[in-house]
């Protein structure tokens, strides 16, 4: 059987002005009100088309086709046998990583006057290239928070857990190598390497003697509490560290409500209840990047 290529987008902006006011006239009224202009959302969609098309004449009229997009990722079954060719920001691929088990991706690269490219490495024109001589690929670490009630969530990029609003969040931390502290903090950021250039990056420039962050491919995560607050009950000694191997970091809820999520998806998130223990750690699972 031959393979299925999996073409995984977003929507554009424009595509969600015309669903949100109807007509391009509305649209641009918005967002002229807001000193945008409606030229510059139009030449985006244009080249995410531009993109789309070209991935699509590049796939062999004798491979099998699929198409989704991100909203429906999470109701849509990939097979073993897929290559999975996201087209859109860097942050695409980690949308999709967690809902894949194997399967080769390819970012493509839309808009490179834009997007970094971290992940998103190719531009549509070297797909049939990439599809033809079979891809190298890289397998990058994910992490993953497990609930004792079973549940589990994965991410590539990183999981945070704290409070829904982000504010104070109380939990008692139990690090890797068994160090305990109860704590109140705006909650933990738990990165692999490849979250390592984004969030987790922005938190390590404030800490002094920070841990040496880990490359995308190490099995290996650094994780760092958010502003932790000292009072009588609630302690700063263990904010940042790393996780590596079989280690868990363990959070154990003591707030009313906390949640958990990976890479920015704040709708798709585990619930901590009081006395609830999440365990944060490598995930046995791994994204196969096609680098070259």
């Amino acid at each position: 059987m031959n393979p299925r290529v999996v073409v995984v987008s977003r929507r554009s902006e424009l595509d969600e002005l015309l669903g949100r006011h109807g007509t391009r006239g509305a649209a641009a009224y918005f967002l002229k009100q807001r000193g945008r202009d409606l030229v510059e959302v139009e030449a985006r969609h244009a080249a995410l088309q531009k993109a789309l098309t070209k991935v699509g004449s590049a796939i062999p009229v004798d491979w099998r086709r699929g198409r989704v997009v991100r909203e429906d990722l999470s109701r849509f079954l990939f097979g073993p046998e897929d290559v999975v060719v996201a087209v859109g920001p860097d942050g695409l691929v980690a949308n999709v990583a967690k809902y894949l088990d194997g399967q080769p991706v390819i970012g493509v690269n839309p808009e490179p006057d834009r997007n970094p490219g971290v992940l998103v490495r190719h531009p549509a024109g070297a797909l049939r290239a990439l599809l033809r001589d079979g891809p190298r690929t890289e397998d990058r670490a994910m992490v993953s928070a497990t609930l004792d009630d079973g549940e589990t969530l994965i991410g590539l990029n990183e999981v945070y857990v704290g409070h829904a609003t982000h504010q104070s969040a109380r939990y008692a931390l139990r690090t890797p190598d068994g160090g305990t502290e109860r704590q109140s903090s705006s909650g933990i950021v738990v990165s692999t390497g490849t979250g390592a250039t984004g969030w987790c990056a922005s938190i390590v420039g404030d800490r002094w003697a920070a841990p040496d962050l880990p490359a995308p491919v190490d099995p290996e995560l650094v994780w760092f509490v958010r502003e932790a607050w000292p009072s009588p009950g609630t302690g700063t000694e263990l904010t940042m560290g790393l996780v590596s191997g079989s280690g868990v970091l363990e959070v154990t809820g003591e707030s009313e409500r906390l949640v958990a999520f990976a890479d920015g998806l704040e709708d798709d998130h585990l619930t901590v209840g009081w006395g609830q223990r999440l365990t944060i750690g490598v995930a046995t699972r791994r994204l196969r990047l096609v680098v070259g």
